[in-house]
């Protein structure tokens, strides 16, 4: 396999069709090498359209969803940005591209170790792993709930917890694959005031599940 001519064209014929069309998105998709973060026995799937298993059954967000997200939070040099989610540290990788610094959560030990393994092997130093559940907001070591400026759920959720809305900045972005099977969106959140949030339904797709996710009751009372 040509290993730039398999990127080249995920990127032509995945990514570009699915109106991601930000030059320093696509140019980005060039810089970091999806295969150095893609398991050594999946490795020749790094490129196709699909989402790819990572061990304790989780997996990859497919590479145009991952794009997409990456536009649509249009992180700034100066922003803090947090992932739920660490999974391979690739959209980590991604994002702290572009970022001052990234704090990045996973629930499973041995996905976090092997996050944090793929970064370090990457160079990339501007990334924390943290080991936890972020599935309903994340608070760190001090107890606190700190703020950022852009939010990326690398899953999908029933539903968004308001936890998240509390830890966005004003002018401050959240990224979130939100629903359940058959039906789910991609939502862009823009925090705009103390008491105000804009929701924009960026593009209908599917996501597995965030690990410790929330269900909401099917009951009211």
């Amino acid at each position: 396999m040509n290993i730039e001519q398999a990127r080249f064209n995920m990127i032509e014929q995945q990514i570009r069709p699915w109106n991601v069309l930000a030059q320093d998105v696509l140019d980005l998709l060039m810089v970091v090498k999806r295969e150095e973060f893609v398991p050594a026995a999946h490795r020749s799937l790094a490129f196709f359209d699909t989402e790819i298993p990572l061990p304790g059954g989780e997996n990859m967000l497919a590479p145009k969803i991952e794009a997409r997200i990456l536009q649509e939070a249009n992180v700034k040099k100066h922003e803090y940005v947090l992932e739920i989610g660490a999974g391979s540290g690739y959209m980590a990788a991604l994002l702290a591209h572009k970022a001052r610094h990234v704090t990045t959560v996973e629930i499973s030990p041995e996905l976090k170790a092997l996050a944090e393994r793929n970064l370090s092997d990457y160079g990339v130093a501007n990334v924390d792993v943290q080991l936890g559940n972020g599935a309903q907001g994340w608070v760190g070591a001090d107890g606190k709930a700190a703020e950022y400026d852009v939010i990326v759920i690398s899953g999908s959720l029933p539903v968004l917890p308001e936890a998240f809305g509390k830890q966005l900045k004003i002018g401050g972005r959240l990224l979130a694959i939100v629903g359940s099977l058959p039906v789910m969106e991609l939502q862009l959140i823009t925090r705009t005031s103390e008491h105000a949030f804009e929701t924009v339904n960026v593009v209908e797709t599917l996501a597995k599940p965030l690990h410790a996710a929330l269900t909401p009751s099917h009951f009211t009372f």
